[in-house]
């Protein structure tokens, strides 16, 4: 149940437009294009088996672990910035 001057409606599309603007940007990361046979940052080699899991891999696993580490670390939600902050 929505308060104040909003609707039951408007607070699910703020709900809706937060999901498929996650969705968009996970989808926007994705690996494309042909995989890469040595590591774009250590040069170690990619296991076939990698290659083909992931298409478009340009990592090794040691260094795409690193790599979501550090996005975890500077890509946290700022829920007071978003579309449904007032829903708290």
């Amino acid at each position: 149940m929505a308060g104040g001057w909003t609707s039951d409606d408007n607070v699910q599309e703020q709900i809706d437009s937060s999901i498929e603007d996650a969705i968009a940007r996970a989808r926007s990361q994705l690996p494309r294009g042909e995989s890469l046979h040595r590591c774009e940052e250590c040069d170690a080699p990619i296991p076939e088996a990698r290659r083909q899991a992931v298409p478009g891999v340009r990592l090794c696993v040691n260094c795409q672990s690193e790599h979501d580490k550090e996005q975890k670390a500077i890509s946290g939600y700022n829920r007071r910035g978003s579309k449904d902050s007032q829903l708290r």
